[in-house]
């Protein structure tokens, strides 16, 4: 990302930025996290006006939640789970079992239900 447009980023209100003493911009963590969260929402195909909406305090928290999104990096885990799997041998996988708790596994079934609705 340029800084031309770290600097538009700024001006329109989707960062904030402290300046120094000597007037250099310093971008805590938060920012360059919402800074990598932008460009994620660019890459899905918001315009900077809904990614304005998405960041503003007035924002409802449905409309944050981008459930494609999930349902997609869902579907990567599955798969990336599955892969685990197949390379693992008997005892191993037996293992594994038990180390997931009652609790994880409910969740990824329910997770599992939520992706197939």
């Amino acid at each position: 990302m340029t800084k031309r447009t770290i600097d538009y980023y700024t001006n329109i209100g989707l960062l904030s930025v402290e300046r120094s003493v000597t007037n250099y911009r310093y971008y805590d963590q938060a920012m360059i996290e919402r800074i990598h969260w932008i460009e994620a929402q660019k890459r899905h195909g918001k315009c900077l006006e809904e990614i304005h909406k998405l960041l503003s305090p007035s924002a409802s928290v449905h409309e944050e939640i981008d459930v494609q999104e999930i349902r997609l990096q869902m579907r990567k885990l599955e798969k990336d789970v599955a892969m685990l799997m197949e390379q693992l041998d008997d005892n191993e996988k037996q293992k594994l079992k038990k180390k997931v708790s009652l609790e994880s596994a409910a969740l990824m079934q329910s997770l599992i239900l939520i992706l197939n609705n």
